[in-house]
């Protein structure tokens, strides 16, 4: 039986495509078993389901708001960016191939054949499927080899629905002009257009909505307001959201802690999801350390430290009681970025002050040597006692896995949760060796517990290990702590479905879809 679906097309990356489906999946659900499904993904971003199959985060949120299972037929192609024109291909939760860009295209009949398998196995499991389209949709250049706009459209012949961002300005001519450039056959399933991330009073809007269905024939379903979303972010062009003040705004915060953390924003950023639940208690900045090396030189030192406000005793870092390593899809690139801009030296400065907590790539970046495949090595910053020897090329990632690992006590930190059991999954960049591990074979710690190190991603989702390190930042601090207040990530899918539902016709949707 066929699955009664919806296309969501933008008229540019970041326009809101990912959470316009993540809302209609939410609401939805409440009357039909829905799933959501996005050809191909380009991100660093993903998760592995309890097969070991590696997913992009997005359509994971997506999955999740629909109350589904997250399994690779909802994002079939997941493109890992290994450099400018080089991507680590997954298909259907599996390593596929390396390829760039030239040699990748040249397969995509393949792909097109594993996408119609794809979505006839959601066809046999589910009634509704919302699916995404990719960055601009009238990519002219693509229309030949497209798989994720144009290639689903015409695969599927459903019905589309355009969303524009008037936050980046020019949003009737975005919308138009990507009406105007789709092909006749696409052009004849647009049923309407959403304007998103809108700031002020609509009334304003009107004489330019009136234009543009005249011009198109297409309706206005619906004018999206400027709004912080409370789940998590799906890829790197959400670091846009995110702001000096903390992704999470003061009206959105349930509580101030008084806490403040500093995430490294390498430039090949990895599993960035990995820490965003610390968002809604404590104030989290994002140091961007490209900008930091193109601020250098201004009297001798850094300039406007990425914008993290004024500067403290830390230089860039400000005056954190926390700094967190993420993961990074180019390790040893990112580790000379990092040296570079100046702030590898202060995170060694604050070591034995400031507690450091390093995820994947960023915990073999604290180890004592990095080797890559050549046998050249070179040095970490020497927090931890652990080296990583890489025998693929960069950016190449082993089979993911989930795991359960025990706490082993080391330093005042992990002695709190000492012998609990900690859930998440690796996705080994390199073998990283040590010689005493904490989290089971895993990890590292330094001997005054300060700095420690681990693979597994998902470390802060585990609420006994997330508690233990807020209570002990803030003692040492000297401020009082009180448990978090429960806020689930479903309470932020409802929240995202209400504001939808208030400010577009879902009705039209029902009705375009040929539901009821």
């Amino acid at each position: 039986m066929k699955a009664n679906r919806l296309l969501v097309f933008g008229t540019s990356s970041d326009a809101g495509k990912s959470s316009i489906v993540t809302a209609i999946c939410k609401i939805m659900s409440r009357n039909y078993k829905t799933a959501p499904f996005k050809a191909q993904n380009m991100s660093l971003n993903s998760w592995v389901n309890p097969d070991g199959k590696e997913i992009s985060y997005a359509q994971v949120i997506q999955a999740w708001a629909a109350g589904a299972d997250p399994i690779p037929e909802m994002n079939p192609v997941v493109l890992k960016p290994k450099g400018d024109s080089f991507c680590q291909v997954i298909v259907m939760g599996e390593h596929y191939a390396d390829r760039s860009a030239g040699n990748y295209y040249a397969s995509i009949e393949e792909m097109a054949a594993i996408l119609n398998g794809a979505l006839s196995k959601l066809d046999d499991e589910y009634e509704v499927v919302i699916m995404e389209g990719a960055g601009g949709a009238a990519e002219i250049n693509l229309y030949d080899r497209d798989i994720v706009n144009v290639g689903t459209a015409r695969i599927t012949d459903a019905p589309i629905v355009i969303v524009g961002d008037i936050e980046r300005g020019g949003v009737f001519a975005s919308l138009y002009g990507t009406y105007m450039l789709l092909p006749d056959d696409v052009k004849k399933n647009i049923k309407g257009f959403i304007i998103n991330k809108f700031r002020g009073d609509s009334r304003i809007l009107e004489p330019g909505l009136k234009q543009l269905e005249e011009l198109t024939g297409v309706p206005i379903l619906g004018i999206m307001p400027y709004f912080r979303l409370r789940i998590p972010a799906e890829d790197s062009m959400s670091f846009k959201e995110k702001c000096g003040s903390g992704s999470v705004p003061a009206e959105k915060k349930k509580r101030s802690t008084g806490l403040e953390i500093a995430v490294i924003q390498f430039p090949k950023i990895s599993h960035f999801n990995d820490f965003e639940i610390l968002e809604n208690e404590a104030l989290v900045r994002y140091v961007d350390i490209l900008g930091d090396i193109d601020n250098i030189g201004n009297n001798g030192s850094l300039g406007n430290n990425g914008g993290l406000g004024n500067i403290g005793s830390l230089g860039s870092l400000g005056n954190p009681d926390l700094i967190i390593l993420p993961g990074s899809g180019t390790p040893l690139s990112d580790l000379a970025a990092l040296k570079e801009s100046g702030i590898a030296e202060q995170i060694k400065a604050a070591a034995g002050k400031i507690q450091i907590i390093a995820v994947g790539e960023g915990y073999q970046m604290l180890g004592k040597k990095l080797t890559g495949p050549d046998g050249k090595s070179v040095d970490g910053l020497g927090l931890l006692d652990c080296e990583t020897v890489y025998t693929k090329e960069e950016g190449y990632s082993e089979k993911p896995q989930r795991v359960s690992l025990k706490v082993k006590a080391c330093g005042p930190m992990l002695a709190a949760v000492d012998g609990i059991t900690l859930n998440g999954f690796t996705a080994h960049s390199g073998s990283t060796t040590t010689v005493s591990p904490v989290f089971g074979a895993d990890g590292a710690c330094s001997k005054d517990g300060t700095v420690i190190g681990t693979s597994i991603h998902g470390l802060f989702d585990n609420k006994p290990f997330r508690v233990a390190l807020m209570k002990h930042l803030a003692e040492k601090k000297g401020i009082p702590y009180a448990e978090e207040e429960e806020f689930t990530m479903d309470d932020g899918f409802e929240e995202l479905a209400q504001v939808f539902e208030a400010n577009v016709d879902v009705e039209a949707i029902y009705k375009i879809m040929g539901l009821k």
